[in-house]
């Protein structure tokens, strides 16, 4: 794993991440996803009532935000040396935010 974030932070040195908003536009991705997330057993799990099939799980609050967009560009079918995000915060009702910019982590009830 350790060698998959280096490479990709070698990578996009030399390509840039496209704009998610263009992403987002050429890709039909919907500008706000209503996701729901609940917590069992030690994970977080991911699932989205807008996009059937799509789910994701993980143990922290940033490896949910990243596991969140790994899912949605699979599922879209973006390809990767277009885009490693489209979303950069998750709003969550009553816990706050998940957010690239400030890395707030989720905590737990």
């Amino acid at each position: 794993m350790k060698t998959k974030s280096m490479f990709n932070r070698i990578y996009r040195h030399f390509v840039p991440q496209m704009d998610p908003n263009l992403v987002k536009k050429k890709y039909g991705i919907p500008e706000n996803l209503k996701l729901e997330i609940s917590f069992k057993d030690g994970w977080f799990i991911a699932t989205s009532p807008e996009l059937p099939g799509l789910i994701t799980e993980a143990k922290t609050g940033e490896e949910l935000l990243n596991m969140v967009n790994d899912a949605i560009l699979c599922y879209f079918d973006v390809p990767e040396k277009e885009s490693d995000y489209v979303f950069d915060n998750i709003k969550i009702d009553g816990k706050g935010e998940l957010s690239y910019k400030n890395k707030k982590v989720l905590q737990t009830a």
